[in-house]
């Protein structure tokens, strides 16, 4: 019996998406907890003075490219008065790597990566 699709329970009216960022999920949490419920001039105006050199530049960029697809579908007039309505960060994969250790010892390093994923809504 093939699985069923959901059915998407959100009005968005453009989304985006970056996969495998290079930082930890927790941090890039910490900066998308930040936006949420905001506009996306005040959101923008916000990220400018976070200081998260891993993490805002990624989100300014992911916002940015939410907001240019709100433009490109044609539906809205003010882009900047759009609402980020839902910001999550998924964990993504780790790369493993050694590094060295006492006593001729390796311990293993994860390189940690995540999805972050931003919907754009309506008043």
């Amino acid at each position: 019996m093939p699985k069923q699709k959901k059915e998407k329970n959100y009005e968005a009216v453009s989304e985006a998406r970056l996969t495998n960022a290079p930082m930890p999920a927790r941090k890039a949490r910490l900066v998308c907890d930040l936006i949420r419920g905001k506009t996306v001039g005040d959101a923008l105006r916000l990220l400018q003075v976070t200081h998260k050199p891993s993490a805002c530049p990624s989100v300014i960029r992911l916002l940015k490219s939410a907001r240019s697809n709100a433009e490109r579908a044609g539906n809205v007039s003010d882009p900047d008065g759009l609402v980020v309505g839902t910001v999550f960060v998924d964990g993504g994969s780790m790369q493993k790597r050694m590094r060295a250790a006492p006593m001729g010892r390796g311990v293993q390093v994860r390189k940690r990566s995540c999805h972050i994923t931003i919907r754009l809504t309506e008043f």
